[in-house]
């Protein structure tokens, strides 16, 4: 790749995840490249800020679940059609695909059908090792280099036959100190006053299935605990219909908006309620214990009654921290074991010094080492190493 040529770099995300992916890498990109990058594609608010104009809002497509994309399906169609109309127009000389592979991927196959000579990189990879294991081999047809969030997944891609696939950390990674309580934030275990994070989700149909089992919940865990100090982080686009649900909580949450405020309720907490994603490894990373929760869409409910588990290293689990620690450290419920009085349970043992507590606390501290980069260095920069290299090799 000559010094000084423009180069020019598509993005392509779906979701306010794959937003922040995208712009921690646009500004590593920055860094290593200089005045001569430019940005085109598909981003959300922080991308738009560091250069890009984006297409479209993302707000279009950012639906999760079979019923929600059937209710939109028509617009996303279009969406993805002009999206793949306006990239192949920029002719860029990468195209980068982040998460939301139901969008993505699509967009990807028809770049690769239309202009073969594009590159392809995917950032983060389909769990394939949940479920739909095919889907590996048959992105090695248009993703030229797959960056992995998780440590376990360029194994999983070998074995599997996918495109070669690269480690480049996990975002929170970089975040430990804001994650991890300074002396006397978090105050000891001991005090009667408990503070409990409650996370259900950061996409709405996540919040319609869980809000009321999680108010319930609630309920029951006070009755134990009368000076309880609910904190609940909400993503912007769902403060509404949180604050709708939660209105006939016997106990009201204080509800939090805002990364900052967030991670402040994270250093506090003694204990969670979460939904499962990746909530619940900030959780672990943050030392939390925690109990996890899950309703799935109803697609996805009919095929758990044909293959009702997964297995994967050895553990049967929905929950990454355990996936990635391969042994059961974080208690969850799935769908029909979903019960207010199952929650309950297993939270007052997580709220008071007990040695299920002490056990999955010991557990989660081992999160660092296994997520920890080969070399050190931080994810964007070693998401942005590979992007330079496809660069290099195709210019």
């Amino acid at each position: 790749m000559s010094a000084q040529r423009p180069v020019k770099i598509a993005i392509v995300v779906g979701e306010e995840s794959g937003d922040l992916l995208g712009a921690r890498l646009m500004e590593a990109l920055q860094g290593r490249l200089g005045e001569r990058v430019s940005f085109c594609g598909l981003g959300g608010a922080r991308m738009q800020r560091l250069g890009l104009c984006t297409l479209f809002d993302i707000s279009d497509i950012s639906v999760m679940g079979l019923s929600a994309v059937m209710a939109r399906l028509s617009i996303i169609v279009r969406r993805v059609y002009q999206t793949v109309d306006a990239i192949i127009a920029e002719n860029p000389d990468v195209l980068v695909i982040i998460d939301s592979p139901d969008f993505t991927h699509n967009v990807a196959k028809r770049v690769r059908k239309r202009a073969p000579h594009i590159p392809v990189v995917g950032y983060v990879s389909p769990s394939v090792w949940a479920w739909r294991s095919g889907r590996a081999s048959k992105m090695k047809v248009y993703v030229d280099e797959l960056l992995a969030l998780l440590p376990f997944e360029p194994d999983v891609h070998r074995k599997l036959g996918g495109p070669t696939t690269h480690y480049v950390g996990h975002p929170l990674i970089e975040r430990f100190a804001e994650l991890r309580p300074a002396d006397g934030e978090r105050t000891p275990i001991s005090n009667d006053k408990k503070v409990l994070l409650v996370l259900p989700g950061s996409r709405g149909s996540e919040v319609d299935r869980l809000l009321t089992d999680f108010g319930e919940t609630i309920g029951l865990v006070s009755k134990r605990f009368p000076d309880l100090e609910i904190l609940l982080p909400a993503v912007p686009h769902l403060e509404e219909k949180i604050r709708s649900g939660v209105s006939d909580w016997p106990v009201k949450p204080h509800i939090l908006i805002g990364e900052e405020a967030k991670y402040a309720a994270f250093r506090r907490a003694h204990a969670a309620l979460a939904a499962s994603g990746t909530v619940s490894l900030e959780l672990g990373i943050s030392g939390i214990p925690m109990v996890v929760a899950y309703r799935v869409d109803w697609f996805f409910r009919r095929l758990k009654q044909l293959n009702r588990i997964f297995k994967f290293a050895g553990v049967t689990s929905m929950v990454l921290p355990n996936i990635i620690l391969q042994r059961n450290v974080v208690p969850e419920f799935l769908d029909e074991d979903v019960r207010p009085a199952a929650l309950r349970d297993v939270l007052l043992l997580l709220l008071q010094d007990t040695p299920q507590r002490q056990d999955q606390i010991d557990g989660l501290r081992a999160l660092d080492h296994e997520m920890q980069l080969e070399h050190g260095g931080s994810q964007s920069e070693a998401a942005a190493d590979v992007v330079v290299q496809v660069l290099n090799r195709h210019g």
